[in-house]
């Protein structure tokens, strides 16, 4: 006992925490070796959450499990396939608008700028040299992207139907849980299931309706000040909601550049106003009241959530990041509620 009691207490800590770092590296890595498998299961998961209201209602009117599952998923494949033609087709009749909008802000950029040595053609020959240097690297991801697109559709099959066996087999969950967990501990590992559950599917729901209500307002705000592209725009802003606050900050971004290109600066002005009030009604009105139910967290823990998430697994990892961080919240939540010290 040569260390005094403080510096073992210390040491003890950083073995702790050193262990779970381990053991929380190794699970990730595991997780992006075998992302093939586990994207499916995550988005299946996304879905059930978002999906299992409707699973009630027709469980409720009596339907059979099976059928009721079934009809989720066709519902959730009609539904999301009649969104994403709406986006494409908003984005491909007002790409060409927004394209060139964003050209013409580009080069005023290029122009204002031009005078502290960086003109429109320094840009366009830097570009130029960019291209011969990555050329050969872009037309094999091209190629690469073949076997890419058909990845995803089999993953999004596998998902789709993992979303039928969660949602039918969703009673048969816990059962199987409390199986596998010691008799002494089955009720916490039950509730903190059952919470972290529900902190994903309140964020599913609450966050899918307010990026649907920010698409509508700032869609209107784009239309009544006649910016090209509005409801192409407005399309980007409802995907955008599902990357918390950096996904609204760069739909409006682009949103306020269009028009400051195509409109001048009064409207881009205007444009700014309508995407600022927007986000200060999300963040002061929308989001205390329709997720007050629901696991909250600080912007600065999403922020980071996401920049894991994308150094992780790119894309995916950024749409999932947050969800599992409110699913984790809610256990954290839930063993507060067990083991804290009353005052």
């Amino acid at each position: 006992m040569l260390l005094p009691e403080p510096v073992r207490r210390l040491a003890s800590w950083c073995a702790v925490v050193l262990l779970v770092s381990g053991v929380v590296w190794i699970g990730v890595r595991l997780c992006v070796t075998f992302r093939t498998a586990v994207t499916p299961v995550l988005l299946a998961l996304l879905g059930t959450a978002l999906l299992r209201p409707l699973f009630r209602r027709l469980v409720d009117a009596h339907v059979n499990r099976s059928l009721a599952a079934g009809i989720t998923c066709v519902a959730v494949v009609v539904v999301v396939g009649g969104a994403v033609y709406i986006v494409v087709a908003a984005l491909i009749g007002s790409g060409g608008q927004i394209a060139a909008a964003l050209k013409r802000a580009g080069q005023s950029l290029a122009t204002y700028f031009g005078g502290a040595g960086t003109s429109l053609g320094d840009l366009a020959s830097h570009g130029k040299r960019l291209l011969e240097k990555f050329g050969g690297t872009a037309a094999s991801n091209v190629i690469s992207g073949v076997s890419v697109v058909g990845e995803w559709l089999a993953m999004s099959l596998l998902a789709l139907l993992l979303v039928f066996f969660f949602l039918r087999d969703s009673g048969k969950a816990v059962d199987s849980l409390r199986t596998l967990i010691p008799s002494g501990r089955a009720d916490l590992a039950e509730a903190m299931a059952r919470r972290a559950f529900a902190g994903v599917e309140g964020f599913m729901r609450g966050t899918t309706l307010i990026a649907l209500i920010d698409a509508v307002c700032i869609t209107t705000g784009l239309l009544v000040l006649r910016v090209p592209g509005a409801v192409g725009l407005g399309a980007l802003v409802f995907v955008g909601g599902y990357l918390p606050y950096l996904g609204a900050f760069l739909s409006g971004a682009v949103a306020v550049l269009v028009a400051l290109a195509d409109r001048g600066f009064v409207i881009a002005l205007w444009a700014l106003g309508v995407v600022l009030a927007v986000q200060v009604l999300e963040g002061h009105v929308l989001q205390p009241v329709i997720q007050s139910r629901t696991v909250r967290m600080h912007p600065a823990v999403v922020l980071l959530a996401i920049t894991a998430g994308a150094s992780v697994a790119g894309i995916v990892g950024m749409l999932l990041a947050v969800p599992l961080t409110a699913a984790v919240f809610g256990i954290g939540h839930e063993l507060r509620e067990r083991y804290a010290v009353p005052s």
